[in-house]
This record gives C-alpha cells, structure tokens and sequence, in this order.
C-alpha cells in the first residue's frame, strides 16, 4: 500500500483543513502554495499529485540536513526496528549511553552530560530548569526576536506576539538586542540564572554575531555566576561548515540544545548536553525530569548515523564549498538585481537573504515557489528571506538554486514595482 498520493489532491486539503487545521489549509490555498508532500528523495519533494517539484530550501530550519530519506539513516532506523523499541525513560539505557557518550566526544570541550527529548521547545525547557535548579536564581536573559520554542519555559524568552495570546508573561525573563554586550552587562544580576542565545538567529533573519561577542558573553557569565545557554538547534551538525555553529567563536557554553538535524528527517530526538558538574542538580533529583519518548531507544542508532556522516571532515568541506559556491552566486545576484537585493547573509549554508523592505520576504516565499524553491521568510525581520539547503546537495544543485533565486527575485521586483 502507498502512503502518499492516496487521494486526489482536493480530498486531502479538505480533509486536512476539517481534521487538522483549517487556518492553514486557508491560508495556503489563498496565496497559491497549496503543495502537499508527496515522494521525497534527497534535496527534492514532489506535490502528492507529481505535478510539482521543489528544491528543499526551508528543510524545517536543519530537520533534513542531510536530505530526504538519505539512505543511511533509513537503513539505519529499519535495522533498529528489529531490535529495539521506544524503551523506558525512567530506567538505564544503552542506547541512550552509547548516544550520549558520542556526544560527549563530538561537542565542545567539557560537555560530558546529555539528557534526551523530542522537540527542541522541550530541550529549551529543559535547559532553563537545569540553569535555575542549578543557581537558585530565576531571572532569564534572552534577544529580542531570538525564538526558542513554543513550549512555557522556551515560550517566555520568545517576544510577544508569540506569548501574548496564552495570557501574561511569565515572571523573571527579560529580552534585549542580539548583539549588544553593553546591554548584555547592565542587565545581569544577583537573581540572573542563564543567557541564552542563539548562534545565528534563524527567525530575527540570520544576523551574524558580531566579532568577540560570544567571548565577551562567555567572560560575563562566568564572572556573575551565570549560566550561558547555546540554542544550537538549526545551527548544529554541520549548517555552518563546522560540526557545531559557536566552533566559529572558540567558545564552549555552559548547555548547549541540539535538535532538528539530530532527527536525520527520520526519527525526532533532541539533546540538552551540559558540562559535568551541573548534573549534580540530577544527581540530587534523579526522577525531576521525565520524557516520556524522549531519547527512544529506537531512534538512537539514527542519532547516531547522523553524527558520524555530519562529523566526516570531507562531509564538512563539502558544506564549505558549497557555502563558497552561494557566496560567490549571490555577488552576482546583487549585481543584477540591486533593487531589491541587499546582500546574503551567511555562516556557511545558515543563510539569509536580505532585501529592502518588509514587504520583500513574504513575496519572495511565493516567486521562489513558483521557481521551484521551497523557502520562507524571517518572520521576526520579514526583510529576509531564509535559505537552508540540504547539505549534501551536488554543486549542480547549488547553480539550480541560484537560478531559481535569479528568477525569483526578478519576479519579485515586477510585483513590487522595483
């Protein structure tokens, strides 16, 4: 029996929008991106009645880094569905060692513990618990339009409109601009339990950290007794041409979130790795923290895969060259297209394309799909539009994309009257 493509394309929208959401099935349908998945293979995924073909370019902010169904991974999960189950949460596992201990070998210096889950919200929330168990202290320092989940703990350092409709705000959590240490350092206090940032936030449109920040961030920390949490979520495994994001800014953070790509695209799991001497608050409260799927035995072997094809140095130059390939292309774009197109930018394949107005990057949603480009804007800086490709694409690949992002942009400047 198929699983995609049973039903003509209207039944399942319908079906869909009375089951599952009909807010989005609207909205959908009313700016003619009415795509569902069907076959998917690689950087590619075809409409379920194969009339349309698209490149992957969102890949769900680093979910299908390593593509679609990529054949290691699928083998992977099928080997491990002979053997294994979801297991138990509360009890020793294996699997979770083996996973954890690759881990500890992988991420940076000192990062010896890692407790699993199943989204990255949930790791977030993890993480924030682990930093005020920890320090007795409560206040939580985020960046404004930064975005950590939609779960409570990782809801409350997201901006407003993303809280507002749930009711107040949660008490001890205060925002400031990414970036700006001076900030940063008048903000800190005796009640401050962690930062967290982002290494490149994905949704405030991709700005690069400036030079030192992170240091300065770090030295900060340390100096107030404060935890300084890493959101490595869409930055990790490979997404910025080294294994993880902050490996740019010699820096090792107090916990670090993994999630997204950890997935293979096959089997959700996420990791909240901290270093060694704060799972003394586990010790203490072993049960505190309980995921009931969190970590899977079954998923773990995936996880695993995953690593060891995101950490071969030649998957890592790969990812570089591409990243030089995108650098060059949009150089020329910008040429081309000065209107509108402000520039790229860019950590490897985490990559933002900044246009002149607000107006630009829900339009460029709709001109990229329409040349075959799977992508969508930032939508904390709708200025940008969001560009991760897979990252085992072929150079061929590569030229595709920019030519699709070619005609793309010139359809957008005729909308736009540019």
């Amino acid at each position: 029996m198929n699983f995609t493509g049973r039903d003509g394309k209207d039944a399942i929208i319908d079906r869909f929008s009375r089951y599952c959401s009909s807010g989005k099935a609207e909205f959908f349908q009313s700016v003619g991106i009415d795509f569902c998945f069907g076959r998917r293979e690689g950087p590619y995924v075809w409409d379920t009645d194969g009339s349309k073909r698209l490149i992957n370019c969102h890949c769900n902010g680093g979910v299908f880094n390593l593509g679609h169904r990529h054949p290691l991974v699928t083998e992977t999960l099928i080997r491990s569905l002979k053997e294994l189950d979801i297991g138990n949460h509360h009890l020793i596992s294996e699997q979770r060692a083996l996973l954890a201990e690759k881990l500890a070998r992988l991420t940076p210096v000192d990062m010896q513990y890692t407790v699993f889950g199943v989204g990255g919200g949930e790791a977030i929330d993890l993480a924030i618990k682990l930093a005020r168990g920890y320090t007795g202290r409560q206040r939580i320092i985020s960046a404004q339009g930064g975005y950590h989940g939609h779960t409570g703990l990782a809801l409350a350092t997201g901006d407003e409109q993303y809280r507002a409709p749930f009711g107040p705000p949660l008490s001890g959590f205060l925002q400031i601009p990414f970036g700006d240490i001076v900030a940063l350092d008048e903000s800190l206090d005796t009640d401050t339990a962690a930062v967290i940032f982002e290494t490149v936030p994905a949704t405030l449109g991709m700005p690069i950290a400036p030079a030192g920040f992170f240091r300065e961030v770090q030295n900060l920390c340390r100096r107030n007794g404060v935890l300084f949490i890493l959101d490595e979520v869409q930055t990790g495994l490979g997404r910025t041409g080294r294994l993880w994001g902050i490996d740019h800014f010699e820096v090792v953070p107090d916990i670090m979130v993994i999630g997204k790509g950890l997935s293979g695209g096959i089997y959700p799991i996420t990791a909240t790795c901290f270093r060694p001497q704060y799972e003394s608050f586990f010790h203490e409260h072993p049960f505190i923290h309980v995921s009931t799927f969190g970590g899977a035995e079954v998923g773990c072997p995936v996880a695993m895969a995953v690593l060891e094809e995101s950490s071969r140095p030649e998957f890592l130059a790969h990812v570089n060259k591409l990243a030089d390939i995108f650098a060059s292309g949009f150089v020329d774009l910008k040429a081309k297209h000065p209107e509108i197109l402000v520039g790229l930018r860019q950590l490897g394949l985490m990559m933002g394309i900044e246009m002149v107005n607000e107006l630009c990057g829900p339009i460029m949603s709709k001109t990229c799909y329409d040349h075959g480009i799977l992508s969508i804007y930032a939508n904390n800086d709708k200025r940008i539009s969001q560009l991760l490709p897979p990252l085992m694409i072929e150079e061929v690949v590569a030229y595709e994309i920019l030519e699709g992002i070619d005609g793309a942009l010139a359809d957008a400047k005729k909308l736009l009257n540019l």
